[in-house]
């Protein structure tokens, strides 16, 4: 009896992002960000990387780094990040970034770099360490997502000319050696909360932010969270209601709907005649309660760094082996003789 050919499952699309170790990861973190990414998981090829080499474009306490990037991984972890679904990496562990990187840099226009406005923005910040790593990072970046040959890449408004670079990179490099690079496209996530400040409604939430209380981090306790958010700014009225020039009760009305799932005609139709301070009060309960488990697995993780290790060290073997497909095919392009 003959037997048919089953077809072949059609590859998944895929997707690479990073995460940079701060220290301090915003509610607008989350919400923007690293909650799509666990929801990408299912549909997606993920490879996901602590960029800590992009850390380091600003000089660093070694200490803090150290303790910094592993608290990155517990805590994407700890917010649903599978390490058994995606490939989840230290970029340091793997050195075909760096490889990679110096190669793109050779098909790289001094004059593409310059334009980067983020270089401009931190030049600004830190004029004391203007260095050569702070102006072909976005080299590296381009390096990062090449390698995995990856598809879409999730990307902010910030974001948005480092990809474009990216693109103009690899298709340069196409052009001049053959087809070696993907082309990636940007991911829009159908859902994502654009987190403003709670006291500057008008600016994005930022954990750089000189006042505290602006902004929630995803580790803060739970009393920490609702104060906060009782003593965020909104306005003179006190009707629940989204509306142009309502800026503050507008960014409550988004955070609620992302924690909550409910939209914003149910949410006002529940706070109808009701105060700020009611509204105000139930945001902050609802933020702290979806936070809740997030913090707990973060600490049990911490608690265990074996497990932590084990981790980073699989990911770092399953990362290389994918990378190191693309950079032999660089290096065999370029003329590069093999070892």
């Amino acid at each position: 009896m003959e037997q048919t050919a089953q077809p072949k499952p059609e590859r998944r699309q895929r997707i690479f992002s990073g995460i940079q170790p701060t220290g301090i990861m915003t509610l607008g973190n989350y919400l923007g960000a690293i909650k799509n990414w666990v929801a990408l998981q299912d549909e997606y090829d993920c490879v996901y990387s602590v960029v800590n080499m992009h850390a380091i474009t600003v000089r660093q306490d070694p200490k803090a780094l150290r303790e910094n990037t592993l608290a990155a991984l517990a805590l994407v972890m700890a917010c649903g990040i599978d390490p058994e679904k995606s490939v989840l990496f230290i970029q340091s562990h793997v050195k075909t970034h760096a490889e990679l990187s110096w190669v793109l840099s050779c098909n790289t226009q001094f004059g593409e770099l310059s334009r980067m406005t983020q270089f401009k923005d931190k030049s600004a910040k830190h004029p004391e360490n203007v260095n050569a790593g702070l102006f072909t990072y976005p080299v590296l970046m381009a390096a990062d997502i090449l390698l995995y040959q990856a598809d879409l890449v999730p990307v902010g408004i910030d974001q948005k000319q480092h990809l474009e670079l990216a693109r103009n990179i690899a298709q340069r490099f196409n052009g001049v050696y053959g087809n070696v690079f993907t082309l990636p496209d940007g991911y829009i996530p159908k859902l994502a909360a654009k987190v403003m400040s709670l006291q500057e409604p008008t600016k994005k939430m930022s954990k750089s932010d000189d006042n505290p209380k602006a902004f929630i981090g995803i580790l803060d306790k739970p009393e920490t969270i609702v104060k906060k958010f009782r003593s965020a700014v909104t306005d003179s009225e006190a009707e629940v209601v989204c509306r142009e020039g309502k800026d503050g009760i507008n960014n409550l009305l988004a955070i609620y709907s992302a924690v909550t799932g409910r939209d914003f005609p149910a949410i006002e139709a529940e706070f109808a005649g009701r105060g700020y301070g009611d509204f105000k009060t139930a945001v902050g309960e609802a933020v702290a309660e979806t936070l809740r488990p997030v913090r707990e697995q973060f600490d049990r993780y911490m608690a265990d760094k074996a497990f932590l290790e084990e981790c980073y060290r699989k990911g770092a073997a399953r990362a290389e082996a994918i990378s190191q497909r693309t950079l032999d095919k660089v290096y065999k392009k370029i003329g590069f003789l093999a070892k």
